[in-house]
């Protein structure tokens, strides 16, 4: 957790902006999560710890880490966004999503054999080569029904 606050802290600084205590919060919320939150579930987090905070830093603040390149905006179909950390000490740095349409349960998956990454390595080229197109990374969701639902 110390190397993630130091990033961030760095971070921000290199970008011009202050490390404030909602930022830290926020920060904190997502690092010590696993599964994708809202911008309302944060900030029902975060407002335990400081009553203060609206909604709307909340999403501010979101937003900018967004930009930065420390959080991931996921649209999963329920109606609203999901965040990440992109480096989360808890969860895998690559990973695609499944998600069930029935629940709305979204399960990150990272165990990749040779064969698809192989694939999604071909995928890439063909796409790349085809449209004259650099690609430097993809987000793959499948949708669809998990046992629970099925």
């Amino acid at each position: 957790m110390i190397h993630n606050t130091q990033k961030l802290l760095n971070k921000f600084h290199n970008m011009g902006f202050r490390v404030t205590k909602p930022r830290q919060a926020i920060w904190k919320v997502l690092s010590n999560t696993i599964g994708h939150l809202s911008a309302e579930e944060i900030y029902l987090k975060v407002y335990k710890k400081y009553p203060k905070i609206g909604l709307t830093t909340v999403y501010r603040n979101l937003e900018i880490m967004e930009k930065m390149g420390l959080v991931k905006k996921y649209y999963f179909g329920d109606g609203r966004h999901r965040y990440e950390l992109l480096q989360n000490p808890l969860k895998p740095n690559y990973h695609h999503h499944l998600v069930c349409t029935g629940c709305r349960r979204v399960i990150d998956f990272d165990d990749f054999d040779n064969e698809e990454i192989n694939l999604l390595k071909k995928v890439e080229k063909v796409l790349s080569q085809k449209h004259n197109f650099e690609i430097a990374g993809h987000l793959i969701q499948f949708y669809g029904f998990c046992k629970s639902c099925n």
